[in-house]
């Protein structure tokens, strides 16, 4: 997840530090001006003082009271001195020859010392005298030194006071340029969030609308910019849906198309990573030609849409389980995991809900369904082998003129039934007897590692069994989130064990969908360390998105709160369209192995990697892919682009790991 950088300052604040600094200033030299002036209003009332006490006690000397005498002249002084407005008062009498002075210390009460040192009064200046004489006889001179005490009481207050009304002034100021910038600059709050949005490849967000010229064409040009780049991410998304249903889908029934059905098919039978038991089904609508006929086209094709309608129903209901359309009215249904026994069964079951809807829509004529299935367990034998045991079996239960399914078993072991998978599920993790297996991604650059991805296994009867084999059945009898709590507790350990190495491991559809597992997952994230889940990866499977939207966002706002990245597994197979990616902040992808398996040989699985890859990195998602198993296969998916890739040919699962 990416980060706001810090130590970088906002506009706004900017502006607001550097107006407030200037306004600081102004106020600051409004006030030393201020001061400076007042200063030297003090000192000129002091020297006036100085001068007016210096000639009264020198007027009164030669007139008032006879200068000559000392006792006289000193009480004069005296009372003079007693008013406390004078810091010195000297009479000097050079005709009698003698001398009165008095002299007050430098006080100055309720004023700080270092105003005292800063103003720095001039005293000297302060200092005035003037003659004493009786008639025409100069008897001496009068010295007068003025208090410069009130003066820095004076000086004092007015500070006070101007730097109270430049704080109140300033403040209010800055409140209203706060107001105003916030006002104005408020759009660019919304193109911030807005690049922040385009940097994460999500185009909804828009800017608001900004009262100035500048700010408002910026916008107009951002929003213009990001429902373009919107747009068109939509329509690649969209094409390249398109593409995927043309050369996946049946145009009409929306199931896979032949090739892509026989793809998976032989993935899950034949890639050596994910090797598994299960059962192959063809059905087809017996004398399905004569309907076309006698009711047209039209009429045909709503028979066909109302049985794809019922088999994709009976797919939702037997997870990971896959459907197809051959051709014409042929249809087939691969049951991953299933035994013979319940599948044959199952489909029984299908049959007749599929003659009920066949019948109803065939204007009372006898009409048929057939199927054939063809059981494996991952014994070497092939897509082709199988497929042909199937056909067998479907042209022996077309003998028959009612609908009939019949098996034909391509193994000679005895598959698990249903039943018996539940209780070795249940054992198994109820003594949380699962082991581990590790299978690293390699990165197509330099084949370096880019995490491990846990794989699960069981045992059963002696031996230990591959996940692909018993995760359609945990799934089917919802004991998935039981066996995702242990592989999740377990993988933890690992992150902790290796802090130097990535692990990943897949959630399972109904875990997603488990409201009590989620709410297990934020009780035990928080518990651990950033370092720890920040080199954690979940897979999120592909259908789960289709089937549980709500839960999947869900699922991935939590695990994106504790930095856990997340990654959709089995993409291109879910029928979802591309266009989610928009809305969920995955940070990468895994292609399916049915588009990998012999991509060099075909080009429509090479021309839907091509255009997945560009669109994914543009919106900073990585793609990985799955199942490769030839060097053709592991040098095309280099040169298209992708990131990474896991298969056999690059490195079986193992239960070790390098030294942490």
């Amino acid at each position: 997840m990416r980060k706001t950088r810090r130590g970088i300052i906002s506009l706004q604040l900017l502006l607001l530090l550097f107006t407030g600094s200037l306004i600081l200033l102004l106020m600051v030299a409004s006030l030393l001006a201020g001061m400076i002036g007042f200063r030297g209003y003090i000192v000129e009332q002091l020297e006036g003082h100085a001068h007016d006490g210096a000639v009264a006690v020198g007027l009164s000397l030669s007139n008032a009271i006879d200068g000559r005498d000392a006792v006289a002249a000193s009480s004069l002084i005296d009372a003079t001195f007693d008013s406390g407005r004078y810091l010195v008062i000297r009479y000097r009498n050079t005709a009698a020859g003698f001398d009165i002075e008095r002299r007050d210390s430098l006080r100055t009460p309720g004023v700080p010392g270092w105003f005292v040192s800063l103003v720095d009064l001039p005293i000297e200046r302060f200092a005035q005298r003037a003659e004493v004489v009786r008639g025409w006889k100069r008897l001496g001179f009068v010295e007068v030194v003025s208090h410069p005490g009130q003066g820095y009481r004076d000086l004092w207050r007015m500070a006070r006071q101007m730097a109270l009304r430049a704080l109140l002034i300033g403040a209010v100021a800055l409140l209203i340029l706060f107001l105003i910038l916030r006002r104005v600059l408020r759009p660019l709050v919304g193109l911030e969030r807005q690049a922040e949005a385009i940097r994460n490849r999500d185009f909804r967000s828009r800017a608001p609308e900004a009262g100035t010229r500048e700010l408002a064409r910026v916008t107009s040009a951002m929003n213009q910019m990001t429902h373009d780049l919107g747009a068109l991410f939509e329509g690649q998304a969209k094409l390249i849906q398109h593409l995927r249903r043309m050369s996946n889908e049946d145009r009409l029934t929306g199931l896979a198309s032949r090739s892509a059905f026989e793809q998976r098919v032989s993935v899950a039978v034949e890639s050596r990573d994910s090797r598994r038991q299960g059962v192959l089904v063809l059905l087809q609508l017996a004398d399905f030609g004569r309907s076309n006929q006698l009711d047209g086209r039209e009429a045909a094709d709503n028979i066909l849409l109302a049985v794809a309608e019922r088999i994709q129903a009976f797919v939702r209901e037997h997870p990971s389980s896959f459907a197809g359309r051959r051709n014409g009215a042929e249809f087939a249904l691969f049951l991953p995991g299933a035994a013979p026994v319940d599948a044959e069964f199952w489909v029984r079951r299908l049959l007749a809900d599929l003659d009920g809807i066949y019948a109803d829509r065939s204007g009372g004529r006898d009409v048929a369904v057939h199927a054939g299935l063809a059981a494996t367990n991952g014994h070497p034998g092939g897509t082709r082998e199988l497929l042909a045991a199937c056909d067998e079996a479907l042209r022996q239960a077309q003998m028959s003129r009612e609908s009939d399914c019949k098996l034909f078993d391509t193994t000679q072991s005895a598959q698990h039934s249903v039943e018996q998978w539940r209780e070795h599920l249940q054992s198994s993790l109820e003594a949380e007897r699962i082991r581990l297996v590790y299978q690293p991604m390699l990165r197509t650059v330099d084949q370096s590692v880019h995490h491990y991805h846990v794989l699960s296994r069981i045992e059963v009867n002696g031996e230990w069994v591959a996940a692909g084999i018993f995760l359609p059945m945990a799934e089917r009898f919802s004991m998935m989130a039981r066996l995702d709590r242990i592989v999740f507790r377990r993988v933890l350990d690992l992150l902790r064990q290796y802090p130097l190495q990535s692990f990943s491991l897949t959630l399972g559809s109904s875990s997603i969908a488990d409201a009590g597992f989620r709410d297990w997952l934020a009780q035990i994230l928080p518990e651990e360390g950033a370092a720890v889940l920040a080199r954690l990866w979940v897979y999120l499977p592909e259908d789960a998105v289709h089937h549980h939207r709500a839960d999947v966002g869900n699922c991935v706002k939590l695990l994106r709160r504790h930095d856990v990245r997340v990654l959709v597994d089995h993409f291109g197979v879910g029928g979802v369209p591309f266009s989610y990616l928009r809305n969920l902040p995955f940070q990468a992808l895994r292609i399916d192995h049915s588009f990998i398996r012999n991509i060099d040989t075909h080009p429509d699985n090479r021309f839907y990697l091509e255009s997945i890859v560009p669109i994914a990195h543009s919106r900073g998602v990585e793609v990985f892919v799955a199942g490769v198993e030839t060097a053709a296969e592991w040098h095309l998916v280099s040169v298209l682009g992708v990131d990474g890739g896991i298969g056999y040919h690059l490195a079986r699962p193992g239960d070790r790991l390098p030294p942490a």
